[in-house]
């Protein structure tokens, strides 16, 4: 038992060791970080926060990236749930094969798209806005949230569709007051990811806008004079908040998709 405690409080340490080591030279001047090694801050400051914080450029990015990955989540679930409705509950001619379509967009890198995005939006007037991303996001987070939400859609029985439309249900009633409750667990969990992706992306978020994402200011402390190593601490720790959140709420709903094998 001694040492299954002891292997426990070791993994433990070492899946907190670099979150830790994150927050500890956030509170460090690139000085002290690049010639000294310590646990402890020797001279703790809160001039990197501060930075962000005052600075438009950086605290506006921060602002304009939560506001493009909450606007992509928003989108991509209203288009999976009737999408993945109609891939769990009728058959077509092509069903399958526009169902492996969608995950074949998931698996294409970003890069592909980033020049036909950029043409476009240019065009149309949409380059360096948020729906510019949030839009150009939608093309992996919609086949994603497509292939959750079928599988916990498939896990509910017809018979309740065919109860409430004898009840009386409409399709788009019954849809929103008795069947998206049904799978909040998947909706948790297809938010949770589609959230994730655009949060991290960099690649479009770079190349759709004016460097005005925070992934792409972030790579703007690294200059001829160096890398601001502090800066980029705190930047790190301020970004991992939202995601951090996001789990906390849907944790449950996370851990059902895994019980169930869909995710």
């Amino acid at each position: 038992m001694t040492l299954r405690r002891f292997t426990i409080l070791l993994y433990l340490v070492f899946l907190v060791m670099p979150l830790y080591w994150l927050v500890n030279l956030s509170f460090k001047t690139t000085f002290e970080i690049t010639t000294t090694m310590t646990i402890l801050p020797q001279s703790p400051t809160l001039r990197n926060y501060a930075f962000i914080f005052t600075n438009p450029q950086w605290f506006g990015g921060l602002l304009f990236s939560i506001g493009y990955v909450v606007l992509n989540t928003i989108i991509s679930i209203s288009v999976a749930l009737p999408a993945a409705y109609a891939f769990s509950r009728y058959r077509f001619l092509g069903d399958k094969h526009l169902f492996f379509w969608l995950l074949s967009n998931r698996m294409a890198p970003a890069a592909i798209f980033a020049l036909p995005y950029f043409n476009l939006y240019s065009a149309v007037g949409l380059f360096d806005t948020m729906w510019a991303v949030a839009l150009a996001h939608c093309i992996f987070n919609v086949p994603l949230a497509v292939w959750i939400l079928e599988g916990f859609m498939s896990g509910v029985p017809r018979e309740i569709d065919e109860t409430a439309f004898l009840d009386g249900y409409s399709l788009p009633s019954f849809f929103v007051r008795v069947f998206v409750p049904l799978i909040a667990s998947g909706i948790g969990v297809a938010a949770f990811f589609c959230f994730m992706f655009s949060w991290v992306e960099l690649l479009l978020a770079r190349t759709l806008t004016n460097n005005r994402a925070i992934p792409a200011i972030m790579t703007q402390a690294i200059s001829a004079t160096g890398i601001d190593w502090g800066l980029l601490a705190a930047a790190g720790v301020l970004t991992s908040i939202p995601g951090a959140l996001v789990i906390w709420f849907v944790r449950n709903h996370i851990a059902r998709g895994f019980a169930l094998g869909r995710v």
